[in-house]
């Protein structure tokens, strides 16, 4: 089918469907309840970036910058970007080791719902088979169809199989590669994983003007992004920051009622992630790209963040973070109604490097035992107490919070109350304010329930405590185990 004829299908299929490309349409969407109740899901970045391995996956763009650390590294690693270009990469991407049943295997044990690899990142690379262009994984490179084996493993595993699409960035990337004698230099016509490489770089903060992408690239997004929803399906598609330019909604628009309507042709329930304003509130979940919000949200939302704080691919220089911080971001971002999607960075030959894998481990392990206070669970009435505060934002989440026992973050699953303090008591005492007593019972902050028992999951025994006008006193032996507790609370 040729890029007219799959373009007038898009058409006839909004047309007949429910969803309609416009906001008053698409606001009529429902984020649907397995998403909501998922939790957790894993992210992958693995792409021609994990070959140099340097800096981080914007090693296409920032190789062409001149003045930059990457692009003093390329010339002195690799020789001159006329003579080695980024393409040039490509047959050094192998995938020898890579294994998807091994990965998911690993993903499963993570406690994971749901999985997210990119199917093409801002570099133009598809890692997977495409009828559209010919610089993808199953024609070059490890040849093989990456996307369609990761989704065959997702579903053996019975995790949900999603993707996510940086194409639009591409516009842009690598511009700055026309600037000096380089291979971008060449003749870049569509057949060219360059096209179209425009320079300069966009003001990223102008959404309204600036180097707005033509129609014929525009066109191209939306040609390859249906493409990804017929072929594979996906659960959930995840979009990059620049989709919020005002030259795209036309088509970002005709892109969401494409892909809800098409699920519900196959009987699914699907989400779409964005950042800032790209879409209409309310007509897809808003995902916080290495931020947090403060406060509980009344609608389901979504943080990621990645395993490395310097980088979402592998590079030989990524700077790990602690799995005990990562479940307490899980938990903070659970108890505010929010989705956690933790990125892992496979090395070029597909091998999972190890301090990810240990974080991966650990995460599971803590699951295993308290997964009932964050899958399928809602926030309490309040998130939680504490000293420490979460900033609002995005790109805030490598400053290490200390946290105290005093820290509490708070769920609700099946009846039950669960309260998770962040950090460990040195006397095994957790002093949980909400839980005090209190004299005025038509104060909005009362807990007035009767509690039955309190159980530490982690022992599966209950626990002694006593209430007064202070707070709630749970008294434990010692908890040796650094990983947060939790304590399910078990009301009459």
């Amino acid at each position: 089918m040729n890029i007219n004829e799959y373009r007038a299908q898009i058409e006839r299929t909004i047309e007949k469907g429910k969803y309609k490309d416009t906001w008053e349409s698409l606001c009529k969407y429902e984020s649907p309840l397995w998403y909501r109740d998922a939790k957790f899901g894993i992210f992958i970045h693995w792409g021609i970036y994990s070959v140099p391995a340097f800096g981080s996956e914007w090693y296409s763009r920032n190789m062409y910058k001149k003045g930059s650390s990457a692009y003093e590294h390329h010339i002195t690693t690799y020789g001159t970007h006329k003579e080695f270009g980024y393409k040039d990469f490509i047959p050094m991407f192998r995938g020898e080791h890579f294994d998807a049943e091994e990965w998911m295997r690993l993903i499963a044990q993570s406690g994971a719902k749901y999985v997210v690899p990119v199917a093409e990142h801002h570099d133009g690379f598809q890692m997977y088979k495409s009828e559209l262009s010919r610089w993808n994984s199953y024609e070059m490179g490890p040849k093989r169809d990456v996307l369609l084996e990761l989704k065959k493993a997702a579903e053996k595993y019975g995790i949900k199989s999603c993707l996510s699409t940086h194409r639009l960035e591409h516009w842009f990337f690598m511009g700055n590669g026309r600037l000096f004698e380089s291979d971008i230099n060449d003749d870049v016509n569509r057949e060219d994983i360059y096209w179209p490489s425009c320079n300069p770089d966009p003001d990223f903060n102008d959404v309204t003007g600036g180097l707005a992408p033509s129609d014929e690239f525009l066109d191209d997004w939306l040609i390859r992004t249906c493409e990804l929803i017929d072929k594979y399906d996906p659960e959930l598609i995840y979009f990059d920051w620049w989709i919020h330019h005002e030259s795209v909604k036309p088509w970002l628009r005709k892109i969401a009622a494409y892909y809800y309507d098409r699920a519900i042709d196959r009987g699914k329930e699907v989400v779409i992630n964005y950042k800032y304003d790209a879409f209409a509130f309310g007509s897809a979940v808003i995902d916080m790209e290495r931020g947090q919000f403060s406060n509980v949200r009344p609608y389901v939302w979504q943080s990621c963040t990645s395993v490395a704080k310097n980088s979402w691919g592998y590079t030989h220089k990524n700077e790990y973070k602690d799995a005990k911080d990562l479940v307490c971001d899980l938990i903070d971002i659970v108890s505010k109604n929010g989705c956690m999607l933790l990125n892992i960075d496979p090395m070029a030959d597909g091998t999972i490097p190890e301090p990810t894998r240990r974080i991966l481990e650990c995460i599971g392990a803590w699951l295993s035992v308290n997964g009932e206070a964050i899958f399928g669970s809602r926030p309490w009435r309040i998130y939680g107490e504490g000293d420490v505060k979460v900033a609002d934002g995005q790109f805030s989440d490598c400053g290490r919070r200390s946290y105290t026992a005093g820290d509490i973050r708070y769920t609700v699953n099946n009846g039950a109350i669960y309260a998770m303090p962040l950090a460990t008591s040195d006397n095994g005492e957790y002093k949980l304010k909400a839980f005090a007593l209190c004299e005025d019972v038509d104060s909005v902050n009362a807990f007035l329930g009767i509690i039955r028992d309190i159980i530490l999951l982690n022992t599966g025994e209950g626990v002694r405590f006593e209430r007064n006008n202070e707070c709630m006193r749970i008294l434990t032996e010692r908890y040796f185990d650094e990983m947060p507790p939790v304590f399910k609370i078990i009301t009459e």
